[in-house]
């Protein structure tokens, strides 16, 4: 299956986010990537496959589960960073600039994160999802400061017009102490 595409659900019950998972598989050809629960109470389901079969199992989601969606997103064409960086695997040597986006919500925040990555020449560090945070994720990305805060400012703007931007941060020149603390 190719993957040249990423969408996921985002439901305030964990019942309705299995069931949503079940709809999304039982619907569409699309593979599932994560299906979890999330900090507060929430749950997450993340398919790729095609863009018209991951847009069919978000539209099919939204039509069953409505009352329990939180966020939706299906991004065609996913930059390649974002796989590694949910991971935890991004391999980053120093920072010449740290770049931070956190949003509301874990749909909003990795649409962001696409789009800071395609705006500029960056490197997505991390992406961390709701354990831990109160329900809330953020993104780290590192590259020349100039770069970091087009990133960073991209990213913001497809968060912020959800209405779920919690902060955006870039900061040059970090010191090495805050790096070690990242990794």
């Amino acid at each position: 299956m190719q993957m040249n595409s990423l969408g996921l659900a985002e439901l305030s019950s964990i019942a309705a986010g299995m069931q949503a998972a079940d709809i999304m598989l039982k619907t569409s050809q699309v593979e599932l990537i994560i299906s979890r629960t999330i900090c507060s109470g929430k749950y997450m389901v993340m398919v790729g496959g095609e863009v018209a079969e991951v847009q069919s199992s978000i539209d099919a989601v939204i039509k069953n589960l409505e009352y329990a969606v939180i966020d939706t997103f299906v991004i065609p064409h996913v930059h390649p960073d974002i796989f590694p960086a949910l991971a935890g695997h991004s391999q980053v040597e120093n920072l010449e600039s740290l770049g931070i986006l956190e949003a509301f919500s874990v749909a909003s925040l990795i649409e962001g994160a696409d789009a800071a990555v395609k705006a500029a020449n960056v490197k997505l560090i991390e992406i961390r999802l709701a354990m831990a945070l109160g329900g809330k994720a953020f993104c780290t990305l590192t590259g020349e400061v100039a770069a970091v805060t087009s990133a960073v400012e991209a990213g913001a703007s497809i968060i912020a017009e959800k209405g779920l931007l919690v902060n955006k941060v870039v900061i040059p020149q970090p010191r090495n102490e805050l790096f070690n603390e990242m990794i």
